[in-house]
């Protein structure tokens, strides 16, 4: 009999006002959730569980790595919700941090301490529904981790080096995924309302409540991105530590009072089942699409790396013919839905289409002023796009663009904004040319030269 191992996993929201001190009249709004997460607390406490995981959204989120917070006392309250007197004293279960340390490298998934020597605070996403877990009976010492934005079978990879901590270690751990839902169920919504906000919540309700973890990889990261919501990622993680065992699904509450999503769910393992075992799969589908990158973006992650790991520029030993004329050329890096770096140019700069991508690789992972320079730790967890711009040509109004085909060039003067075609958020030409007049600095009634360009593109 196996001395450790996930006794339980649960899913959890984290909106501070179903705190009556905080959210005091308004609280009563989410009563269902409530009453769902003193039962799930009420499970913990049955379970056995030693020792409580907290992912949180609102932990520590790094670009490459999860944050695992090894703090041994853990100190917080409600005071930027209007509440100090509601505080949290908790202790580090400091023995699992240290095995799951270990088993993180093994897995070759990264994971840093945060917190240790400079204190650390409690974020809402733990305290918020603490609050309601305790009332089910739930004192347990903690570990509290973040999320990251790696690519998602890394993250699925940390839930799976949770569960071998948990083994290792001889604890009975309870892994807690804090995450909302969609942020934009109505027009009132914190995030504004996006119809695919609700999709996305019926769906998760659907996914958690059969326990469908393949299901649960392959969502539609538009949907995803469109719902606007904060538990995704956790929720992955959770998963991960289910990894092949048999679970016992119990979606226990949902409701969206304020235009966000609430739910909460409980997952019992009971026992293991070999079709449940998906790890090797993911990386396996992760090396495959690898594989199927094209030569464009096989030489922008190449001249990334070269550069990052080097210092160096590398050379392109061959230049294909249809690589060998000029053009304006895009790289775009994305982690997930996450778009990380973007630079290009509108005219080439270079004698050929390949020395464009070499530069604008190596611009975007370390030029965009958007973003901190990408570390060398992300590259493998980069996904790249080259765009290939055609010529530029002028058109006399809206009428003749079209954001799905084109990509649009707003001017007046010296100012001048680029946007790509195809984009996540663009659907109309008159939002296009407000994108591209907000890039360049162009108010909405200046007078305006537009051209548009069609643009081959490379994964």
């Amino acid at each position: 009999m196996r001395t450790g191992s996930i006794v339980i996993g649960g899913i959890v929201p984290h909106p501070p006002i179903m705190v009556p001190e905080v959210g005091r009249g308004d609280a009563g709004e989410v009563r269902r959730t409530q009453e769902a997460l003193r039962e799930l607390g009420g499970m913990i406490n049955r379970s056995g569980a030693a020792t409580m995981i907290f992912i949180s959204p609102h932990g520590p989120v790094l670009w490459d790595a999860v944050g695992v917070v090894a703090t041994k006392e853990l100190h917080g309250n409600l005071g930027r919700f209007g509440a100090p007197g509601v505080s949290f004293d908790l202790r580090t279960d400091t023995v699992l941090v240290d095995v799951l340390r270990q088993e993180l490298l093994q897995i070759g998934v990264p994971g840093v301490e945060a917190g240790e020597g400079q204190g650390y605070r409690l974020d809402h996403g733990v305290t918020a529904p603490l609050y309601w877990l305790r009332e089910g009976g739930v004192k347990l010492p903690v570990v509290v981790c973040g999320t990251a934005l790696l690519a998602l079978h890394r993250l699925y990879g940390f839930g799976v080096a949770v569960q071998q901590a948990a083994l290792k270690s001889g604890r009975k751990v309870a892994v807690i995924a804090s995450g909302d839902l969609s942020h934009r169920l109505s027009p009132e919504a914190p995030n504004g309302y996006d119809p695919y906000g609700e999709v996305f919540d019926r769906r998760m309700q659907e996914i958690i409540g059969a326990a469908d973890v393949r299901a649960l990889m392959k969502l539609d990261p538009v949907l995803v991105e469109r719902a606007g919501e904060c538990g995704y990622r956790p929720i992955i993680m959770l998963f991960g530590a289910l990894e092949g065992l048999k679970v016992k699904p119990a979606v226990l509450s949902y409701e969206g009072p304020f235009g966000v999503g609430y739910m909460v769910a409980g997952l019992v393992p009971e026992g293991e089942d070999e079709n449940r075992r998906i790890y090797e799969d993911l990386l396996k589908e992760a090396e495959a699409r690898r594989a199927k990158e094209g030569f464009l973006v096989r030489l922008a992650r190449k001249a990334i790396r070269a550069y990052l790991e080097e210092g160096e520029r590398v050379q392109a030993e061959t230049v294909p013919p249809e690589f060998s004329g000029q053009a304006g050329v895009f790289v775009s890096l994305k982690k997930g839905t996450f778009l990380r770096g973007c630079i290009g140019t509108i005219s080439p700069t270079r004698s050929n289409i390949v020395e464009e991508v070499i530069e604008n690789a190596i611009g975007a992972s370390t030029r965009d002023p958007r973003f901190d320079p990408v570390r060398a730790s992300e590259i493998e967890d980069l996904s790249i796009s080259v765009d290939v711009l055609g010529r530029p040509e002028p058109v006399s109004g809206l009428d003749e663009l079209d954001p799905k085909r084109y990509g649009v060039i707003v001017s007046r003067r010296l100012r001048k904004g680029l946007l790509l075609p195809d984009l996540e958020g663009v659907d109309t030409p008159d939002r296009q040319v407000a994108v591209a007049r907000q890039k360049a600095g162009i108010g909405p009634d200046e007078p305006v030269k537009l051209e548009r360009f069609e643009v081959k593109r490379y994964f």
